[in-house]
């Protein structure tokens, strides 16, 4: 009789399973804009990071088909083989206006962008120190890197100037590596305090923002803009596949940083490059969003409504900003049994479990969109109402998956 190899896996499976951490994949279909199918149900999205709600807008798609009838859908190569167009370089030209900086480096995700990012700026014998709550690519980029990681609380820059002052001379190279926005808690990074961190002892500072991109800021240029220290954070970081709708990462920053990425960034060097209709969609996305800025004064208004009236319902709710309204329940069994009532009633909200947060800290994570009408919010209050009267009442539901 053979050995399974494989056996492990089930075991695995057994013990996520009976912890209610099972996940699974499910399909859906567009319907209009802030509302999808999902096996046949039409639902309300409060699922997506489409904040500005531009992924399905007609100027998008209309310059991606322009762009993929000349350039064909797939790049072909890496970008520093053949899979540059002229695309590409106009859209790395554009966000470097945007951003007001010297050179933008592209990556086929946000996702690649940090993790390249800090495997070229770091190794062995450097230190990064990174908030508890970074998102995984940060905390990834510095494993692939070599360099030592230091985590310090969530938000706490007094933690992190103790722990640098005792590190003092002990690395070569020190790089401060942050979310701009939180991506499960919606708040902002302490910036200007960080950068006055790094300042001080000669450290380098990364910002993503991933979900500041068009949403946060006078400019939309992120949360750096919004709390006035965009021109002094060095290394900042964007994606193109949540405000602006499209695919891709990207680095804007110093030429001589963006020369160093290009040659060294394994995710860069070694990854084709974003298909050029994506660029061409992102492109337009980054137009839209600067002659448009109604669309993230909207998200951020609705946000605020939506906080004032869930925490009037009793709920839960962190300090945060912008589209991303947390809802705290607590276990894994808890949130999955919110987010089916949720489904049942007509609304996408997705539950959030550990390890993507804490344990005891499984939420609802609800995602506005500029897309949302007035009624859809009025609505998902009503619903978030009848759990809370079953959450009094003790009601069970079972587990959706």
């Amino acid at each position: 009789m053979s050995i399974d190899p494989f056996s492990w896996i089930d075991e695995i499976a057994e013990t996520r399973a009976r912890q209610g951490l099972t996940r699974r994949l499910i399909a859906i279909r567009p319907g209009a804009p802030g509302r999808v199918e999902q096996d046949g149900r039409p639902l309300l999205n409060f699922s997506s990071n489409d904040y500005l709600g531009l992924a399905g807008d007609p100027r998008l798609v209309e310059a991606a088909g322009r762009a993929a009838g000349r350039f064909g859908w797939g790049s072909g190569a890496s970008p520093l083989v053949s899979g540059w167009t002229e695309a590409h370089r106009e859209l790395a030209e554009a966000i470097a206006d945007f951003e007001g900086a010297e050179a933008v480096a592209l990556f086929p995700t946000g996702y690649a962008a940090n993790l390249g990012t800090i495997a070229a700026l770091v190794g062995p014998g450097d230190a990064v120190y990174g908030d508890r709550l970074n998102h995984s690519s940060l905390i990834q980029g510095v494993r692939l890197s070599g360099a030592r990681l230091r985590v310090y609380p969530h938000g706490d820059t007094d933690r992190l100037a103790s722990v640098l002052a005792r590190d003092q001379g002990r690395f070569r190279r020190i790089l401060i590596a942050t979310d701009g926005v939180f991506s499960m808690d919606g708040d902002l990074a302490p910036l200007p305090e960080l950068v006055a961190l790094a300042d001080r002892v000669g450290a380098m500072l990364l910002v993503d923002e991933a979900h500041g991109t068009g949403v946060f800021g006078d400019d939309g240029r992120g949360s750096a803009s919004a709390l006035g220290v965009a021109d002094r954070v060095p290394i900042r970081l964007g994606t193109l596949s949540k405000a602006l709708g499209s695919l891709g990462g990207f680095v804007a920053g110093s030429r001589r940083l963006v020369d160093h990425l290009i040659n060294h960034a394994p995710t860069l060097v070694y990854s084709t490059a974003m298909p050029a209709a994506a660029a061409a969609a992102a492109g337009e996305a980054l137009r839209i969003s600067r002659e448009e800025p109604w669309r993230r004064e909207r998200v951020h208004e609705i946000g605020r409504r939506l906080r004032s009236r869930l925490r009037a319902e009793g709920f839960a709710i962190p300090d945060s900003e912008g589209p991303i309204v947390p809802v705290i329940l607590g276990e894994a069994a808890e949130a999955c049994e919110a987010a089916a009532f949720l489904r049942e009633s007509g609304l996408l909200v997705p539950a959030i479990r550990p390890p993507t947060v804490p344990r005891g800290e499984a939420r609802l994570r609800i995602s506005l969109t500029a897309a949302l009408e007035d009624d859809a919010i009025d609505r998902l209050v009503e619903v978030m109402r009848g759990i809370r009267e079953d959450r009094g009442r003790g009601d069970r539901r079972s587990d959706p998956e």
